[in-house]
């Protein structure tokens, strides 16, 4: 098949990570806006963006893009579409929408007529009157932005974030994707040494590790287009090859990764585990007050758990003192907290260098950065 459209999907505040991603991957930008980066590829594409991309939430195949402020436009344009390139005549396929400053502002009433649509199409090339859907699943999304319509089909499945080792979680766990976005924003390079001393059930840790061993993110779990009959099997499995055969150990720091709760620890060592990158991690169970920093010139990146999570903000606050103890202004370390606390700054007594507003969840959050000193150059 010739080139294909496809669109890397991203939280807010992470498109310029998302966007930097599918550029090493050597894919065609072809738009970049908020929540998504459009780029070219072919079925290769779409297997090693599912592979490698760590900060994006799922890659979705793009069938069309037309404007539409009635029903019947919607309905025609989308019947008009060729569905039969890439759903099956078994395919199981729904219909999930969404619709923001739109004339068309029914979700539910979308989703109906396209799915409507999608059928009449698919009944010119299958010459059938019921389609039983017990094949192959395709999930179909309208999104209506200011009268365009985007339809695309998820190629992801279960979301990007779910790398398939984090089968044990804390109380408030922080996303793969967004932990890998805060690592890939800051100056952190695997030959430098990584603390995270409130590490919950080791996520941003594990990412480290992972990023630092070059492990794709999604080399251990499976995606809903490995199932489609249009994907030669060979595709996937020379993508995976690919990934695999790029995992390395070389000149890669110590990693630490520390929490006050020790069930938390265990939890996180399981994780580790089985993303296959405990042996780089050093796990210990410590109070972030009795805490030195190991070495110089490293960085640590952290989420400290939230008053929600402590119960009291007092509390909450004694841990920022804590994290200015550590960090002096003249600190060799770098330091980058992610917080939805907007009085950090006051408590750690520095103005961040850069503050980057993100979404923890559906928690607003600001993510803190604090530039330390720089190494001798054959520390860098």
């Amino acid at each position: 098949m010739d080139k294909i459209n496809l669109i890397a999907t991203s939280t807010f505040g992470l498109e310029a990570t998302v966007k930097r991603e599918v550029a090493r991957l050597g894919y065609e930008i072809t738009a970049s806006s908020d929540g998504r980066i459009d780029f070219l590829g072919d079925f290769s594409a779409l297997a090693r963006a599912n592979l490698w991309l760590r900060a994006s939430d799922r890659i979705l195949l793009k069938i069309g893009e037309f404007s539409a402020v009635t029903f019947d436009e919607l309905f025609e344009l989308t019947k008009a579409l060729p569905w039969e390139d890439f759903i099956t005549a078994d395919g199981q396929f729904t219909v999930v929408g969404k619709s923001i400053k739109s004339t068309l502002f029914s979700v539910p009433d979308c989703q109906a007529i396209v799915k409507k649509a999608v059928v009449e199409r698919l009944k010119t090339k299958y010459p059938v009157n019921w389609f039983p859907e017990t094949g192959p699943v395709y999930k179909i999304q309208v999104g209506l932005l200011k009268d365009v319509a985007t339809l695309t089909i998820d190629t992801t499945g279960h979301g990007l974030h779910k790398r398939g080792y984090r089968t044990i979680t804390s109380i408030a766990p922080i996303k793969e994707t967004l932990a890998a976005a805060m690592i890939e924003l800051s100056y952190w390079r695997k030959n430098r040494i990584f603390l995270d001393p409130m590490c919950g059930s080791g996520t941003i840790a594990i990412e480290a590790a992972m990023m630092a061993k070059n492990v794709a993110p999604g080399l251990r779990r499976r995606f809903v287009s490995e199932n489609w009959p249009q994907i030669d099997g060979k595709i996937w499995q020379t993508a995976r090859d690919e990934a695999a055969a790029a995992v390395t150990t070389q000149n890669i720091a110590p990693i630490f990764a520390s929490d006050i709760d020790d069930k938390l620890v265990t939890q996180a060592k399981a994780n580790a585990n089985a993303a296959g990158v405990a042996d780089l991690i050093r796990f210990g169970v410590a109070d972030i007050n009795d805490i030195a920093l190991p070495g110089d010139y490293g960085v640590m990146i952290t989420n400290p758990p939230y008053g929600q999570r402590l119960g009291e903000a007092n509390q909450l606050h004694h841990i920022y003192a804590a994290l200015k103890r550590l960090f002096p202004k003249k600190s060799t370390w770098s330091a980058y907290i992610i917080t939805s606390d907007e009085n950090f700054e006051k408590f750690f007594d520095r103005k961040a260098e850069t503050k980057r507003k993100l979404f923890n969840g559906a928690t607003k959050a600001d993510y803190y950065q604090y530039v330390g000193q720089r190494p001798p150059k054959q520390c860098v």
